[in-house]
């Protein structure tokens, strides 16, 4: 089980590929049941793990987020039978830079050619190393969430 009563997150456009070398891998695959703004409902399916997670609105780079981990097949199937189409594919990359770990996602499917990078912080102000390959800022930019990538895929921009 896992609750985070509540997430600050940064999300930014990648250029270029340094970021590649030492970083590793998980492919995901995940789906929405609701992607209201107000509050969407995801499922994922992360390597070995599946997980359910609600998330409140966005207020800046901050948000309620409440994560749950399921069996698996119960994720398969709700992404199957329940999620909304299309589903996000994309393989997360990690890499630890300073203090912070970086969630690089490269996706795949409708959103390919699509690679952001993620940062959580512990405060909103919070300083952090911005490596090189990590380029315009587009927290606040609705377009990026996933769940909005359901309904008007990156391909289609």
């Amino acid at each position: 089980m896992s609750v985070v009563a509540e997430e600050i997150e940064r999300k930014f456009l990648v250029s270029g590929e340094a970021w590649r070398e030492t970083a590793e891998g998980t492919r995901y695959r995940q789906g929405f049941l609701s992607t209201e703004p107000e509050r969407t409902v995801r499922v994922r399916v992360a390597g070995p793990r599946g997980s359910i997670t609600v998330k409140g609105k966005n207020v800046g780079a901050r948000r309620a987020e409440f994560e749950y981990e399921i069996p698996v097949a119960d994720a398969e199937r709700m992404l199957d039978t329940l999620c909304q189409r299309p589903l996000i594919e994309k393989i997360r990359y990690t890499l630890a830079v300073g203090p912070h770990t970086w969630e690089i996602d490269v996706f795949e499917g409708s959103n390919a050619g699509l690679v952001v990078a993620e940062i959580e912080l512990s405060r909103e102000d919070e300083a952090f190393e911005r490596p090189e390959w990590v380029g315009d800022d587009v927290t606040d930019d609705p377009r990026y969430f996933n769940s909005n990538l359901v309904a008007n895929p990156y391909g289609t921009w």
